[in-house]
């Protein structure tokens, strides 16, 4: 279908589709649907979160399993499109240099960095590779004093900054960077946040002479949405819960079918075990948690920097594995505030033609 969208840029990069499909841990974004999303005309993002929680030396090997998982997903997807493939990296992740190191030497277009502030970053990256660094940044932030913090820091010790930042709000799935109050107050919503961080980037494309483009996530759900977000300024839209219902996505037909079957009374807050509030589908396990329950586990090691093993009620690594396999009487899926709105599965083709369309008639 021949859009009416512009396209995204990001340094050399151009996305045809300014759509960058949001990374989905512990196995609900991997090669199949990142692939899938690329071959579009989008930007594919394969979630390094848990990667390593389906291989079978996982509990013994952990490390290696991580890097050989992620190694096996990029390979896939480079396979199956020519088109852009990013990687999405937890900073709060033990080995998140690892991850990024390897996303690099596989040739990942862009890393997408999230769950902290990547700070002593680029210096580590470039440390551990001899090729040059061809592969774009682009850190994730809730605020528009995270994006000052990241560009002030890179600009001073690096005399660089970021190529692209993602402007995540509080209707995001998953993990959340705010603080629980935050979530429902209208100071901080998604078009706040946005309006904000464009005025802080914009120095900085004038220091450094170069495009840096703003992208939207966190709620966005229609093509209208879409249109709505770039006549504020942003050059590019990221969405994850939408490209659950889709027949390329990864996640098991259970796991989709929790998102298909959920209301919006179902969707919740939890306190997650790394820390930070997520958003979740309420099910079984969530209530048993929420009742004191405790969920025995052994914990190999520790993949989160934040999780405090020794009061953590779950292992949330594992219940969100469970999910992905379709076992959700033991773990629950993360969706963003609009999960409950999916009614069918579809493919990503038909889903972009879909928003394609919604975004030309919210133009007229």
């Amino acid at each position: 279908m021949i859009s009416n969208l512009p396209s995204l840029k990001i340094g050399d990069l151009e996305v045809r589709i300014p759509i960058i499909q949001g990374g989905m841990g512990v196995g609900i974004s991997l090669s199949g649907l990142a692939s899938a999303i690329a071959n579009e005309g989008g930007v594919g993002v394969i979630s390094t979160a848990g990667i390593g929680m389906l291989e079978p030396d996982y509990f013994t090997n952990f490390q290696e399993a991580n890097k050989r998982a992620l190694r096996k997903e990029i390979r896939k997807a480079k396979e199956m499109t020519d088109g852009i493939i990013g990687v999405n990296i937890m900073m709060a992740l033990t080995d998140h240099d690892e991850l990024s190191i390897i996303s690099m030497e596989e040739g990942a277009d862009i890393l997408f960095l999230g769950a902290g502030l990547p700070l002593k970053y680029p210096a580590i990256l470039q440390l551990g590779t001899k090729t040059s660094v061809a592969t774009k940044f682009c850190p994730i932030i809730s605020s528009s004093r995270a994006a000052r913090i990241i560009f002030t820091y890179w600009a001073k010790h690096y005399n660089q900054v970021p190529d692209a930042v993602v402007v995540e709000g509080p209707l995001a799935g998953g993990h959340l960077g705010f603080k629980k109050e935050h979530i429902d107050d209208q100071e901080y919503k998604l078009e706040n946040l946005v309006i904000d961080t464009l005025s802080v980037i914009q120095p900085f494309e004038q220091q450094f002479g170069k495009s840096i483009p703003v992208i939207a996530a966190g709620g966005i759900y229609t093509g209208e949405d879409i249109y709505r977000f770039m006549q504020l300024g942003v050059q590019g839209v990221q969405m994850a819960t939408r490209f659950v219902a889709t027949t390329e996505c990864d996640a098991s037909l259970e796991f989709k079918q929790a998102y298909l079957n959920c209301s919006k009374e179902d969707i919740v807050i939890i306190d997650s075990p790394v820390g930070l509030p997520g958003r979740a589908i309420k099910n079984c396990f969530i209530e048993s948690v929420n009742k004191g329950e405790k969920k025995p586990f052994k914990c190999p090691w520790k993949c989160l920097q934040t999780c405090d093993i020794k009061t953590t009620p779950y292992c949330i690594a594992l219940a969100l594995t469970n999910a992905k396999l379709g076992k959700l009487s033991e773990g629950f899926a993360f969706c963003g505030a609009n999960a409950y709105r999916l009614n069918d599965i579809v493919s990503v083709k038909k889903l972009l033609d879909t928003l394609i369309c919604e975004y030309a008639t919210a133009m007229k």
